[in-house]
């Protein structure tokens, strides 16, 4: 998984609603890029609607929220519509960005292995620079304290 202080891979992914999204794209503003396993799940869509219920208050602190999963953009369509979701949702179906950013892997569940996304959020700066990496997310509270170091910077 990438570390603070690295250089946060450039990508252009398509994205819900249609088109692509771009990082470097973005600059100078502040990115939070979080990468979740699976629209429409439990944890997946509450980690959404906390990032949409704040998301006018990151975009006062000068941030855009993107979230990328597997699914397709058509599926985000869905997830957006059904939640009024107020986030970018990007699509990296052949997992490239993922792997790039270290977070797709070997996962365990119920005594199961499967290759998958792990739950992890990364602050880019303005600069393109990693400013702070969260492993292994736990959602309640998370968004929350994403604004605060978002904040900081």
């Amino acid at each position: 998984m990438l570390q603070t202080g690295e250089s946060a891979p450039d990508f252009t992914l398509p994205r819900d609603g249609g088109g692509e999204i771009t990082l470097s794209g973005l600059r100078p503003q502040i990115v939070v890029l979080y990468f979740y396993p699976r629209d429409d799940t439990p944890g997946c869509t509450t980690e959404a609607v906390d990032f949409t219920r704040l998301s006018d208050e990151f975009r006062q602190a000068g941030a855009t929220v993107i979230g990328v999963s597997k699914d397709d953009v058509a599926r985000h369509d869905k997830f957006v519509a059904k939640h009024d979701l107020g986030v970018i949702l990007a699509s990296d179906a052949d997992s490239d960005v993922c792997e790039r950013y270290g977070v797709w892997g070997e996962k365990q569940m119920y005594g199961k292995t499967f290759m998958g996304i792990t739950r992890a959020t990364f602050l880019i700066d303005g600069t393109g620079r990693i400013a702070r990496v969260w492993p292994k997310v736990k959602v309640a509270g998370h968004a929350e304290e994403v604004l605060e170091a978002v904040r900081a910077l």
